[in-house]
């Protein structure tokens, strides 16, 4: 499993992000504080948090490299 902390603090970067993640096959999860929910979810992730960062969990370390890239814009510093 990879983690990587993101910030998607509006609804135009929800949708965004949502999108790219439902172009990826796998399990992906945003964690906020003991709120876990699926990263291809619109209303789940409003259901966190969403301002301050949040982490990404990916399950399949196969496709955590594409992933990684393609969410690059949403990344944080740790």
């Amino acid at each position: 499993m990879i983690t990587r902390s993101i910030c998607i603090d509006s609804l135009d970067k929800v949708q965004k992000f949502v999108h790219i993640m439902n172009g990826f096959n796998g399990r992906f999860d945003l964690v906020s504080g003991c709120s876990a929910v699926n990263a291809k979810s619109v209303m789940g992730i409003f259901s966190l948090d969403i301002s301050r960062p949040i982490s990404l969990y990916i399950y399949n370390d196969e496709m955590a490299d594409p992933v990684i890239r393609a969410i690059s814009s949403f990344e944080t510093a740790r």
